[in-house]
């Protein structure tokens, strides 16, 4: 894959933002470029000036693990960014096998992943993939992204899509009290998954879409700013319950590459614990356990 412009971009976003200080170099006077210059990154990582300018201008098809790992250290890219180079170069070779790739609208959990999902009753569990589609839940995280799945617009079977609501959906603002946060954080995710997976249309499409209706969207777009969504904790405003601050873990799943897990948990005796307990209520009333998100009817109503 021809993908020079990606390694391009990314190589030079994360070198101007490393300043000279922090890598225990001189500043010096009369300097032209934001961050370091291309001789101070082939000064840190062991390698010529000419080998550095290839591959920041995207012919780092070919270069070593060793070569990889050594920029990675002298532009101080994190463990996200680190593997998201790795990834760069894994697809910009000739030989590069795609990951593994499901169709989101046909996919299905099969039963024992179902019946895992519906024994955590504590709080909301998913399973989603690297387009932030979700495509299987517990009947808790169905009523948790109530408003991802009736989003005005979705075509029905279309599976509910994380970043489309976020970007697209006015309600998200409240969803989500800290809105500037979860949009980093999810664009960050994209980009990670568009390296990792750079020839999947249904991704690209997703981009193209998001980047044409909006300009938030877009200008976090080219920070190519990338992310390792592991754990945490997260403040929600849900519509039915109020707001809740959740502590969260995502899993990679280990017998569905390119697909994880996310569960949320409330602290114990908390007044969110109280209220994901009034929302397991609410939604055992309100829905039948889905076997696939996918295929929720899009009205909320059991009938």
């Amino acid at each position: 894959m021809d993908n020079r412009a990606e390694v391009r971009e990314f190589l030079t976003s994360r070198r101007a933002r490393v300043t000279p200080d922090e890598v225990g170099l001189p500043a010096g006077t009369n300097r032209r470029v934001e961050g370091l210059r291309r001789t101070e990154v082939a000064t840190l990582a062991g390698v010529s000036v000419e080998y550095y300018t290839k591959l920041e201008r995207g012919s780092i098809s070919g270069a070593s693990p060793e070569i990889l790992d050594a920029i990675s250290k002298g532009l101080r890219l994190d463990d996200a960014e680190r593997a998201h180079l790795f990834d760069l170069a894994h697809a910009a070779s000739p030989v590069a096998r795609p990951p593994r790739r499901r169709n989101p609208k046909s996919w299905q959990p099969h039963t024992s992943l179902q019946w895992m999902l519906d024994a955590v009753t504590g709080g909301p569990a998913f399973v989603r993939n690297g387009r932030m589609d979700i495509l299987a839940t517990n009947t808790l995280a169905r009523a948790f992204y109530k408003e991802v799945f009736d989003m005005p617009g979705r075509i029905q079977g279309q599976p509910p899509n994380i970043a489309r609501f976020t970007f697209l959906d006015e309600r998200a603002h409240d969803f989500y009290p800290d809105w500037e946060v979860f949009a980093d954080v999810t664009v960050a995710i994209l980009r990670t998954e568009a390296g990792r997976d750079p020839h999947n249309k249904e991704l690209h499409d997703l981009i193209g879409e998001l980047s044409t209706r909006s300009t938030d969207f877009r200008a976090r777009w080219g920070a190519h700013n990338v992310r390792h969504h592991g754990t945490g904790f997260k403040t929600f405003h849900h519509a039915v319950v109020g707001e809740m601050t959740l502590a969260y873990e995502g899993m990679e799943m280990e017998s569905e590459p390119g697909l994880s897990i996310t569960i949320y948990a409330a602290e114990p005796g908390s007044e969110s614990a109280e209220k994901l307990h009034l929302l397991a209520s609410w939604a055992a009333s309100e829905y039948a356990a889905p076997t696939r998100a996918a295929d929720v009817p899009l009205t909320d109503k059991k009938r």
